[in-house]
């Protein structure tokens, strides 16, 4: 969970209350369900004025481990190194993918192999750096940061194919806890045929 509330969750500045936010209704009431949330799930509308729904609960001495790992409220742009033990870091990174992450594929127009790439977005360039050694670090795999617009207010953290699929293949294993949706496109791409016997950016390869 600590992965998810990284990326689609909010510490509120009572001290006290973590808030979750999601487009997909159905995934709160999995994560209700899963750990036997009480708490109601409601609307929440963005500056656009777009539905999204999220569950609010409150628990004093969660709320004081998620700030001894390193998360803090108003942590968009704030985040830094977060202290993730190594055997948690690919659920850590699943929560955190499903948040703000993208698994893409697509046909490439020359040589018509099919192409995928996993994405991990953030508005702290430090956040991503940090993610960026610790994945290559922890998962032997390398990918790259690019800005995401112009004014430098988000970053982006890019794996190529084999590496994207490297990474899937650690975060969404058999009985894991997701989002569907990811779960679905995990599993595709970790069971596609990708045309490549080796990657430079997988080091145990």
């Amino acid at each position: 969970m600590v992965g998810l509330i990284t990326s689609d969750g909010c510490l509120s500045s009572d001290g006290r209350h973590i808030d979750i936010t999601s487009k997909d209704l159905g995934f709160l009431q999995k994560l209700k369900d899963t750990f036997g949330f009480s708490n109601k799930i409601g609307p929440k509308y963005n500056t656009l004025k777009q539905e999204n729904f999220h569950i609010q609960f409150a628990n004093r001495n969660f709320y004081d481990f998620l700030l001894s790992v390193g998360l803090m409220p108003s942590k968009s742009l704030a985040i830094k190194k977060l202290t993730i033990p190594d055997k948690y870091f690919a659920d850590f990174l699943r929560g955190l993918i499903d948040g703000d992450g993208c698994i893409r594929s697509w046909v490439h127009p020359t040589n018509k192999r099919e192409q995928w790439s996993l994405r991990i977005y953030s508005g702290s360039i430090k956040f991503l750096v940090w993610l960026e050694q610790t994945i290559e670090t922890i998962l032997k795999v390398r990918g790259k940061i690019y800005r995401y617009n112009k004014q430098g207010s988000c970053y982006v953290l890019k794996f190529g194919k084999m590496a994207a699929r490297h990474i899937l293949q650690q975060c969404y294993y058999p009985g894991s806890f997701g989002l569907e949706r990811k779960n679905l496109l995990a599993e595709e791409c970790i069971n596609s045929n990708i045309g490549w016997d080796r990657s430079k950016t997988i080091d145990s390869w």
